[in-house]
């Protein structure tokens, strides 16, 4: 356990402190910089977010993909689809509601964060479903993703503009650090017993399929109800060391609270389903009890650093930066931050350690985090972009998507699916808390607050977009290198030697 803890401990140190030494200098070299006391709420965000981390890890491991492994494997030995089916929606519906970075996104929304979180968690259960009935029907990924992505755009010519970022966002924030160990986890169970010949394929490409329900649902809701939603960010600030402690005080039985109810239904859930069918070991039972104990405390102190620590930082960065006679290097800026950012996503460690073992070690950890942290920076640059540009997001998504969808027929299937995946994964709670405030901040600055529903939001829809290209063109890559490893002889070269035994003279 000592050794699990450190090794923890170590990943967890290097996601977090390269953003954070970032975010200071750039704190420091920028006009105006923030107060000490300011710095001081930073500073114990950042690492109340690295204990967090920590835990959130730990009970990651010994709790959440326990539990939807075994979720998987049991209902599916029933071998009743319908069964299957029913289980995969609740469980969708209910690990999307305790979903931390989509609560993060609704609490920047003002009065429509419920309405937008059912609506999600709905679009997330219904496409958990689909995405079983994938695996179970044996259906090519790249067929479904084609088709669901046809609808998907045929239904956004219809829709209002200004709907149109928040709800790609939508689908990028849902697949966090709850919800990706569980229904990954719940994916490679149920392949591992339904799947066909490709398992391995099988496994992953869940979590693509669940990222686009959300966007699906958005949609539908912004034709049918035409909501009303408020963009502003209110941020908390104090003139006083004791003024800062009292701020994360006071907000800490907020997050408490939430992830205590974000957790329970997954927990009352598995605990009715290990009662009746389970029946889990009681050492293996206390494990996994431990581990949802680290899981809970994990997670609300990653929200309490996030929410009060990182999220006015981001927003006020994004002003400064924007604000400057020469705005442009708002994107060099963006991709330095984005670049580093996202090895402090903590789905992104969940993903690539899965990953690796899926592959049974051909597909290295080290080289998804790092395909990863290019798409990111390349995501947030051209955000970046739009924001002082002032232009449609729809500008990056249609032909952003087109190649990713024409890039299935060429790369592997596994990559594939990866790719997909890894889109869902990337946009995290980091994401929509510090990156979206600082597309925010910046849009602000340049645009007044009228346009920040227009070109700040979709940042998120980016990040989630480009490492569906570059893992497939880390894919097509691989493929072709190994091909020029392997020696294929001439049909008549075989022809002539087969059935020959070729004696070697060992004297020689």
């Amino acid at each position: 356990m000592n050794k699990i803890l450190l090794d923890k401990l170590k990943e967890s140190l290097l996601s977090v402190l390269p953003v954070t030494v970032i975010i200071l200098v750039l704190n420091y070299i920028l006009p105006d910089p923030l107060p000490f006391y300011e710095i001081l709420k930073f500073a114990i965000g950042a690492t109340m977010l690295f204990f967090g981390m920590v835990l959130y890890n730990l009970g990651s491991e010994t709790a959440l993909s326990p539990i939807g492994e075994t979720i998987g494997n049991r209902i599916t030995g029933t071998k009743k689809i319908p069964v299957i089916l029913l289980v995969g929606f609740i469980i969708g519906f209910i690990v999307t509601i305790a979903e931390p970075d989509l609560i993060v996104l609704g609490d920047q929304l003002g009065s429509i964060k419920w309405t937008l979180i059912i609506t999600i968690a709905i679009g997330v259960g219904l496409f958990l479903v689909l995405a079983l009935t994938r695996i179970i029907k044996k259906l090519s990924l790249n067929l479904v993703l084609i088709v669901l992505y046809g609808v998907l755009f045929a239904l956004v010519i219809f829709t209002e503009q200004r709907y149109i970022p928040l709800a790609f966002d939508s689908g990028g924030v849902t697949t966090g650090p709850i919800t990706v160990p569980f229904i990954l986890a719940l994916g490679i169970g149920i392949a591992s017993v339904l799947g066909g010949k490709n398992k391995k394929e099988d496994s992953f490409g869940i979590v693509a399929l669940c990222s686009i329900g959300p966007i699906i649902s958005v949609i539908l809701l912004s034709m049918i109800f035409k909501p009303e939603i408020d963009s502003s960010i209110t941020t908390l600030s104090s003139d006083s060391v004791l003024g800062v402690l009292k701020l994360f005080a006071t907000n800490m039985p907020t997050y408490l609270k939430d992830v205590l109810i974000a957790l329970l239904p997954i927990t009352l859930f598995y605990f009715i389903i290990d009662f009746f069918l389970i029946k889990t070991p009681k050492r293996r039972l206390k494990k996994i009890v431990i581990g949802l104990l680290y899981t809970y405390v994990g997670l609300s102190l990653f929200l309490a650093g996030v929410n009060v620590g990182f999220m006015s930082a981001g927003l006020n960065l994004g002003q400064r930066i924007a604000s400057l006679s020469n705005n442009y290097v708002l994107i060099p800026i963006g991709m330095a931050i984005g670049c580093v950012l996202v090895l402090a996503e903590p789905a992104v460690q969940v993903l690539s350690k899965q990953v690796e073992e899926i592959s049974n070690g051909n597909i290295k950890k080290k080289t998804i985090v790092i395909t990863l942290c290019v798409s990111m920076a390349v995501a947030v640059g051209l955000s970046m972009l739009r924001v002082i540009f002032q232009f449609s997001v729809l500008y990056y998504l249609i032909p952003g998507y087109l190649v990713a969808l024409g890039l299935t027929f060429f790369s592997p299937k596994v990559y594939t699916a990866i790719a997909f995946d890894s889109g869902g994964v990337v946009s995290g709670p980091m994401t929509t808390a510090f990156m979206l405030p600082l597309a925010i901040g910046a849009s602000t600055a340049i645009s007044g607050a009228g346009g920040v529903l227009l070109n700040a939001y979709g940042v998120v829809a980016l990040v989630a977009l480009t490492p569906l290209i570059t893992i497939q063109i880390f894919g097509i890559i691989t493929k072709q290198k190994s091909k020029k490893k392997t020696i294929v002889l001439p049909k008549n070269i075989v022809t002539l030697f087969e059935g020959d035994i070729i004696e070697l003279d060992v004297k020689r």
